[in-house]
């Protein structure tokens, strides 16, 4: 049998390809192991004596550790659980290490002080980035990146409020001869950890690498063994971060934290909707659109640009939309609108380095573009929600009441939104049936 060393699916033979996770050159060959027949056992084990789940409830009942951070706490569903084993992943550069030195200064005290093991950075070069965010070493204890045998006897040993490794990628062992960084290695390590961590109650954070298609560098199962995984999500060369939660066993998914990268480090924003359109000014090609992240609804404005093409082919271009989708309503403005889009380069961009990924950002990205194309400039205070279907209708979205509210809050006074759903009475609601409505 042949098995992937990155998802740990089995194969019958060997192929250059995992059919499973779609990794190249993972599969192994294992030798298949026989199971003996069952024989009577000459000497039993004491069968374990099994005890009623309520009565354990009731007598260990750990409180949440809070990291002194609302969004983390909040994504966490109410801060760090003791016993848990939490995942932090994120591009390079992104703020995992600016993240967790604010959370280190903050749950550092001094009779449960944290435990910092780097094999990121040196004793010297740790001490830099604390001071320079501000954040108290008093009470940070800092150790090399040991081999994981030593490293869990000296956590187990210290017993910490709290053990931060970065990363897991930069561990090594004493039993096990693969390089750092090795799918079965960190597999290794990540099961001890977690052993560690129920054993003695001690949460332990992991900072991850990820790979270029955005997944947890590792196998697969690292994942799978972790009782949380964050991660933070944005781009590098603008100011605000996401935290979400792709996991929790202790708490909600739908909880995102948002955060904005300055000198001292990840702050806080307390109102995104304010930030993400302080800047905004009422042009052609400029509207507004409301996002719901998990639980929470954002305000953001969506800008497009409409040039007569140069080329032979017209050009689409995303930033923080999806190219493919772009291109669809494109055509359903050409189909259904009357636009002759064929001979016009478009250009789509979401203001503040945000994702959009979902579908009720249509009728936002449609009306930019028409906007755009038309040279007219919409009323200042209107938000747009809407998915647009491939026969030009306009269809309805999740949580539309809680993005009206959310409008509503911030001071806008209309929207333009789909046919047969409850709205709020104080907004000046106009319906759209068909992508012609806008015109």
């Amino acid at each position: 049998m042949h098995h992937c060393t990155y998802c740990d699916a089995q194969s019958a033979k060997w192929s250059g390809r995992c059919d499973q996770c779609g990794k190249w050159g993972t599969l192994i060959e294992q030798e298949e192991t026989v199971v003996p027949a069952l024989k009577p056992l000459k000497n039993k084990a004491a069968a374990p004596t099994s005890a009623r789940l309520f009565d354990l409830e009731q007598t260990r009942r750990p409180e949440r550790l809070s990291t002194g951070d609302p969004e983390v706490d909040r994504v966490l569903g109410g801060g760090l659980v003791p016993g848990s084993l939490t995942l932090i992943s994120g591009e390079p550069g992104i703020g995992k290490s600016t993240l967790v030195t604010s959370l280190a200064g903050n749950i550092s005290q001094k009779d449960k002080p944290v435990l910092y093991i780097s094999g990121e950075e040196s004793a010297h070069q740790l001490a830099q980035r604390f001071s320079r965010l501000a954040a108290s070493l008093e009470h940070i204890n800092f150790l090399e990146p040991y081999p994981i045998e030593s490293l869990i006897s000296a956590i187990e040993k210290e017993k910490p409020g709290l053990a931060i490794i970065d990363s897991v990628q930069t561990l090594n062992s004493l039993e096990m001869d693969s390089p750092a960084g090795s799918p079965n290695l960190v597999r290794y390590a990540t099961s001890l950890l977690l052993d560690l961590a129920k054993r003695t109650d001690i949460p332990i954070l992991l900072i991850g690498q990820v790979t270029k298609d955005g997944s947890v560098a590792g196998p697969k199962m690292l994942e799978h063994l972790v009782d949380v995984v964050l991660s933070i999500e944005g781009d590098p060369q603008h100011l605000y971060r996401l935290l979400r939660a792709s996991k929790n066993r202790f708490g909600s998914t739908d909880e995102v934290g948002v955060f904005a990268m300055t000198q001292n480090g990840l702050q806080a924003v307390a109102n995104p909707s304010a930030r993400f359109l302080e800047e905004r000014v009422n042009v052609p090609g400029s509207v507004i659109t409301a996002l719901a992240e998990g639980s929470r609804v954002f305000l953001v404005e969506i800008q497009a640009l409409v040039e007569k093409t140069a080329y032979g082919n017209p050009i689409r271009r995303a930033s923080g939309f999806d190219q493919n989708r772009l291109q669809m309503l494109s055509a359903i403005l050409s189909k259904h609108a009357g636009l002759k889009l064929g001979e016009r380069d478009i250009y789509i961009n979401v203001i503040g380095g945000l994702t959009v990924k979902e579908p009720a950002a249509d009728l936002a990205v449609c009306a930019a573009i028409l906007s755009a194309e038309k040279g007219v400039i919409g009323q200042a205070a209107t938000v747009l929600v809407g998915e647009v279907g491939l026969g030009g209708e306009i269809r309805s979205v999740p949580y539309l009441e809680r993005r009206l509210t959310e409008a509503q809050r911030f001071g806008l006074e209309h929207a333009i939104v789909p046919k047969h759903q409850k709205t709020p009475t104080k907004l000046e609601v106009k319906i759209v049936k068909t992508i012609k409505d806008l015109l």
